[in-house]
């Protein structure tokens, strides 16, 4: 008779085992798969969740020497209101969807002849940029070597508004093409 009750017991104990398992497996399937978005945008004001106002500060992909020596040629820029963290992109979860946004050069918009684009145009803005300008009539910018605003860094004052073009500045040798954020200063 223990014997009975001993098989009795585990028969039992194997069909709630089963129906555990199959009740798991049911929820696993029914549940919404997490779906990610990424997005390639030149300006840190087209991502969703940053709130922006006037005073860009844009990094080129050439030097501002280069443009001096190839006259009529352009580059490829980038531009970043605010403080920026990393300038590989950023990250936020829509809903079910993780939404990236990565930061390129761009070229204005403007279309060029023969299918030309500008220097570096869709290339990363991390470690790529070569030139700064700063256009913001208040905000003063400093690039960082590193992301999160650390390492060495370089000061770019704002524009006056009384002067013909804004402040550019060759990024020193330090931090061209070795760039990952930037803060007001």
């Amino acid at each position: 008779m223990e014997r009975d009750n001993v098989k009795f017991f585990l028969s039992r104990s194997r069909m709630a085992a089963t129906a555990a398992v199959a009740a798991c497996a049911s929820l696993l399937m029914s549940a919404a798969p997490a779906q990610a978005a990424t997005f390639k945008v030149t300006d840190n004001c087209d991502v969703p969740w940053i709130s922006c106002s006037f005073g860009d500060l844009t990094l080129t992909y050439n030097s501002s020497a280069y443009l001096k020596s190839h006259p009529g040629e352009t580059t490829g820029k980038a531009r970043f209101y605010g403080n920026v963290s990393n300038y590989e992109g950023t990250s936020q979860y829509q809903g079910s969807t993780l939404s990236t946004y990565r930061y390129v050069f761009g070229d204005d918009g403007y279309e060029y002849p023969g299918g030309y684009s500008a220097p570096g145009k869709g290339q990363y803005v991390k470690n790529n940029a070569a030139a700064m300008w700063n256009c913001a009539p208040a905000d003063n910018y400093r690039v960082y070597y590193n992301s999160s605003y650390a390492g060495a860094s370089q000061y770019l004052r704002h524009w006056n508004g009384y002067e013909a073009d804004c402040p550019k500045a060759d990024l020193n040798s330090t931090l061209k093409n070795q760039n990952a954020s930037q803060h007001f200063a």
